[in-house]
């Protein structure tokens, strides 16, 4: 009886194991990092696309609070405020450690069709990782 116990309990030890190594497997595919993802969303300055998110009419939030920053001689922007709109952007992951949001590095039209470099706040659920 002792071996017909042993083998049923490390058979289920299998099958548990077995299902939560897959579970873990497919949590990590759909929260993975990357390095390199492809954006359609609003993203912005955090304060300001917390404003967004939380606006009763967004889209209003949107036009009249666009993306402005100060760019240095050497084409850097900084102190960013506002937010934009991104149509299927290649951006660089920067953080990915907030589960609802990403701090990307995203090319925005800042200055008269001048595109720089910026860091800004997309939603997670806006971005898809690029291979």
């Amino acid at each position: 009886m002792k071996p017909f116990l042993l083998s049923s309990l490390a058979a289920v030890l299998a099958v548990v194991s077995g299902q939560a190594a897959a579970d873990t497997a497919a949590g990590d595919t759909q929260g993975a990092s990357c390095a390199i993802a492809s954006v359609t969303g609003v993203g912005g300055a955090p304060g300001s696309l917390r404003e967004y998110l939380a606006s009763p009419t967004p889209y209003n939030y949107l036009k009249e609070n666009e993306l402005q920053c100060k760019v240095s001689d050497d084409g850097r922007a900084s102190n960013c405020t506002g937010v934009t709109y991104l149509r299927n952007e290649r951006v660089s992951v920067y953080d990915d450690s907030d589960p609802t949001m990403l701090t990307v590095v995203a090319p925005v039209e800042l200055d008269h069709g001048r595109t720089y470099p910026v860091i800004i706040d997309v939603q997670r659920k806006d971005a898809r990782c690029k291979p």
